[in-house]
């Protein structure tokens, strides 16, 4: 794939991202954090550690555990992308690119987190909690 151009609600965080190719398309965390700062499912697209922002972008950060971090707009408090600290793992909302029904969703994360309350129709690939930590958590961290 090649670089999309994506933006906050109000602007102010211009950036490019290039999702990764032969993935599962989008995947969607239902995790509490996510569910609290997206307002729902927080649904992303992998785009492995492409993400460049315009210089002097707003972009503020929520360190919400030992290895992975929030990134938002400062002035419109938009969610734009969860990373592992390091910044090798980015997952970018797909709400921030002009056209987020490219991305079809093939995966579920911390399903085992997800309110009763709703579901997704496409029948997905789903890991638990247990299973993403196992993969995302650097070793020896808890």
């Amino acid at each position: 794939m090649t670089a999309l151009p994506g933006k906050c609600m109000c602007g102010a965080c211009v950036f490019t991202a290039t999702p990764t190719p032969g993935g599962l398309g989008a995947g969607a965390c239902h995790c509490g954090m996510c569910r609290k700062w997206s307002g729902g499912m927080y649904i992303s697209v992998d785009c492995g550690s492409s993400v460049v922002f315009a210089d002097g972008a707003p972009v503020g950060s929520y360190k919400g555990s030992e290895w992975g971090e929030r990134l938002f707009c400062k002035d419109c408090g938009s969610s734009l992308l969860w990373q592992t600290q390091d910044g090798q793992n980015q997952h970018v909302s797909i709400q921030t690119f002009e056209d987020p029904s490219q991305f079809e969703i093939g995966m579920q994360v911390f399903i085992d987190k997800k309110p009763d309350n709703y579901a997704l129709a496409a029948k997905t690939k789903t890991m638990t909690e247990a299973e993403v930590f196992a993969h995302y958590m650097p070793d020896g961290d808890n």
